[in-house]
């Protein structure tokens, strides 16, 4: 689904990933659940585009409703995947922190988990190769994509910002539908190794030219990138109650 210039969107609202499309070719931002592959393959197509026209696929961070199709990517049209240093073992498959659960409604979970079964989120393939960046890299993809360090989600989570799409791909730096309950808004992401570290990363969001935040879950959110992390603190005190 095209969003707006140079942006298409694959999945929904539960799991999305993203695709920056430009004169130099294709970058892929998240790579969703494995199921994923046919949507990229026909999101390609109606865009003229084949996978021979994506120059590089983008991790946010290492989780596995993240990197759903980047192996077989990487692994079947040479495609590189990048991904923070700090969460490179995380995307190959090595352990993580238990990362917070909090408060969850029995539809919203038993939707999300539904999902992702029906998406092949019990068959993730983990990365055998990336490429790791660094917080303030421009990366030499279509869009010249700049990562911003944005941990706290977990140790390697980026935000990507694109100029050229006035984006930036939040990943789960923050959430604009909370998977576990089904509320809606800008809000902090549930599962997050460090909840308060990833509140105060998001005041890196304030300096970009962008108008439009794209998180992994949830609806594109359009506006004033200075008041995203005043607006997610107060949703943050709001659910605690």
């Amino acid at each position: 689904m095209k969003l707006a210039p140079h942006i298409h969107r694959i999945g929904n609202d539960i799991v999305a990933a993203y695709l920056v499309d430009t004169d130099e070719g294709v970058t892929v931002v998240d790579a969703g659940l494995a199921g994923h592959w046919s949507e990229l393959l026909a999101e390609l197509e109606a865009m003229g585009r084949t996978p021979a026209d994506v120059r590089g696929l983008v991790l946010t961070h290492g989780d596995t409703d993240h990197i759903g199709f980047a192996e077989r990517l990487r692994r079947e049209h040479g495609v590189r995947v990048y991904v923070h240093a700090a969460d490179a073992e995380r995307a190959r498959g090595g352990d993580k922190p238990k990362a917070s659960f909090g408060p969850a409604r029995v539809r919203a979970l038993v939707g999300f988990f539904a999902y992702a079964l029906r998406k092949g989120g019990l068959r993730t393939t983990y990365l055998s190769e990336v490429v790791e960046v660094q917080d303030g890299d421009v990366l030499p993809l279509p869009g010249s994509p700049r990562v911003v360090g944005m941990p706290g989600h977990s140790a390697g989570s980026i935000a990507v910002h694109v100029p050229v799409a006035d984006a930036v791909f939040v990943g789960d730096a923050l959430t604009t539908r909370h998977v576990l309950t089904g509320r809606t808004g800008l809000q902090p992401a549930p599962f997050t190794d460090e909840p308060e570290q990833a509140l105060d990363s998001l005041s890196r969001l304030a300096g970009l030219a962008a108008t439009w935040v794209l998180p992994g879950h949830g609806t594109p959110w359009h506006g004033d990138l200075a008041a995203v992390q005043d607006e997610v603190r107060r949703a943050a005190v709001a659910a605690r109650g």
